[in-house]
């Protein structure tokens, strides 16, 4: 197995896993603790590593959210101290993954091979996987494996902007034209769905069979550019990594 292979078998696992704890409630509890909306410590949770700097920055590393959406989210949020949010989000992660993946035998040698391709990575033009890849680390099993499981995922989000940015495509086409679920912050039977998600106002566009084809290029180009980290694995740690992934989602569906 190469690295763009392993890549493409495992993006949609990443994805899944990477992202669950964002919805749990282990972040509902977090709102609850700090009366903050689901959007607000989404916001300053997620972007608490890039510190206390103004909506445009999180934009900027966010990129498929509508700038007004992130402007009131992080400002409503701001009495929650960025650092504060971060680290308390990342707790979250780590129970999630307690919760979620217990039972897993594979979760340390899950969590050894993210470390590699996570540590191999360019943090080029990837704020947010480069502040999530700084944060303090749990010791080990299943938190370690939910935390460098949200670090790749950030790795791949990043790629994936820069892709869409490089097609010409802006943020709401990127999802009104997506066609692979790997990227989508839930689950979805229309693309509509995911973009009243993102709080992307209506009406929405039909995509033109032009931008549909940009699109499908652009998650071409993305599984390209994260492919370089997953290189630092050899063939067989490549399906190792994919079959604990395979065996992570059994687990985590369980639960």
């Amino acid at each position: 197995m190469d690295p763009r292979d392993a890549v493409v078998k495992t993006k949609a696992a990443v994805g899944a896993l990477g992202g669950g704890f964002m919805l749990s409630r282990e972040v509902k509890a977090l709102c609850e603790r700090h009366a903050l909306g689901p959007r607000e410590m989404y916001f300053r949770g997620r972007c608490g590593v890039l510190g206390e700097v103004d909506a445009d920055v999180v934009l900027a590393a966010v990129v498929f959210f509508p700038a007004g959406h992130v402007r009131a989210s992080w400002e409503g949020g701001r009495r929650l101290p960025a650092e504060q949010a971060a680290a308390q989000y990342a707790g979250a992660c780590h129970d999630w993954g307690r919760r979620k993946l217990a039972g897993f035998g594979g979760a340390d040698r899950l969590a050894e091979l993210l470390a590699a391709v996570a540590e191999a990575a360019d943090p080029s033009c990837a704020p947010l996987f480069a502040g999530w890849r700084a944060m303090p680390r749990p010791a080990g099993g299943p938190a370690l494996a939910a935390h460098l499981l949200h670090v790749v995922r950030e790795l791949r989000g990043a790629r994936h902007a820069t892709a869409v940015v490089a097609h010409g495509l802006s943020p709401l086409e990127a999802t009104l034209a997506r066609t692979d679920a790997a990227e989508a912050p839930i689950p979805y039977e229309r693309t509509s769905d995911v973009a009243r998600f993102l709080a992307w106002p209506e009406p929405y566009p039909v995509p033109s069979a032009e931008v549909m084809e940009r699109r499908a290029a652009a998650e071409k180009l993305t599984d390209d550019l994260v492919a370089p980290a997953y290189a630092v694995l050899g063939p067989a740690e490549l399906a190792e990594l994919c079959g604990l992934l395979e065996e992570a989602s059994r687990v985590a569906r369980a639960h």
